[in-house]
C-alpha cells in the first residue's frame, strides 16, 4: 500500500517498489551494529546500482554525507515512515489452504508494520476452527462484525479470487495482495499486487534454458564430443 503523501509527492512507482529492499538491508545493518554505510555498499546489499539508489533516495529528500554515507538508523526510520510503517496495518487472509495457513503462521509481519487480525474461509468444516490463535470466520461475518481491515491477502483458488476481491472492496478494503493466478478487475483507487509463483518459476525456467543453450553452443568439450561422434 502506498500512502497518499507519496503519491502526491510524485515518487515513481518503481522507486516505491525498491524502498522495501533498502529498508530490509538497513534493518540487517542496524542489527549488526553498523551505524553508517556508503551508497555503494547499501546498493550492493540491496541488489541495485548505486546511481539508482541515490536517485531513489533523492525522491525522499535523503542525501548521504560525502565521505560518511548514510546514517543507517535515520535512513531506515525515514523509509519506514514514507512506506507508512510507523503504525500496524490490520490484515485479513482469505483462504485457509496450505498457503493461507503458512502466511498466518509467519512471524515476520508484526515486526514490519502488519498485524493479522482476521482469517477467512467459506468451508463449513474450517469456519469456526482456530488457526494461529484466530478463529476462522466468513467474509459475511467479517463485513458485519469486524474487525476493520486495511489490507486483504487472497490465497483462494483462482476461480474464487475475483468474487473475494469484490467483497473485500465492498467492505472498504483498498489494498490487496493476490496469490491466486489470473488478473483481477477492480475499480480505480484499489491497489493490487499479484504474486504468481508459477509465473516466477516459468521466468526462471526461461533463463535456465538460455544458460543451457549457451553452454551447449560455446562449451569446447561439447563441440569436441560432437566432432568425435561425427568422426
Amino acid at each position: 500500500m502506498v500512502p497518499e503523501s507519496m503519491r502526491r509527492g510524485g515518487v515513481p512507482e518503481a522507486t516505491v517498489g525498491r524502498l522495501p529492499l533498502y529498508l530490509r538491508a538497513l534493518t540487517a545493518l542496524h542489527d549488526q551494529g553498523i551505524t553508517s554505510i556508503s551508497s555503494e555498499e547499501l546498493a550492493s546489499r540491496s541488489g541495485v546500482r548505486s546511481t539508482q539508489l541515490r536517485k531513489d533516495l533523492s525522491h525522499l529528500g535523503s542525501y548521504g554525507v560525502r565521505g560518511v554515507g548514510y546514517d543507517v538508523e535515520l535512513l531506515a526510520a525515514q523509509i519506514a515512515q514514507e512506506l507508512g510503517l510507523t503504525q500496524e496495518w490490520p490484515v485479513v487472509i482469505v483462504g485457509m489452504g496450505n498457503l493461507g495457513r503458512a502466511l498466518a503462521a509467519y512471524g515476520g509481519f508484526s515486526g514490519r508494520g502488519f498485524r493479522i487480525v482476521a482469517l477467512v474461509d467459506d468451508d463449513p468444516e474450517v469456519v469456526g476452527t482456530v488457526v494461529e490463535g484466530l478463529t476462522v470466520t466468513t467474509l459475511g461475518d467479517l463485513a458485519t462484525t469486524g474487525p476493520t481491515v486495511a489490507i486483504g491477502v487472497i490465497t483462494t483458488p483462482a476461480p474464487a479470487a475475483q468474487a473475494v476481491a469484490n467483497e473485500l472492496v465492498a467492505m472498504g478494503v483498498r489494498s490487496l495482495l493476490n496469490f491466486a493466478p489470473g488478473h483481477l478487475v477492480l475499480p480505480d483507487g484499489v491497489d493490487v499486487r499479484g504474486v504468481d509463483l508459477a509465473t516466477e518459476l516459468q521466468i526462471l525456467a526461461f533463463h535456465e534454458q538460455r544458460r543451457l543453450l549457451a553452454v551447449s553452443t560455446h562449451d569446447p568439450l561439447s563441440r569436441e564430443a560432437d566432432t568425435e561422434a561425427i568422426g
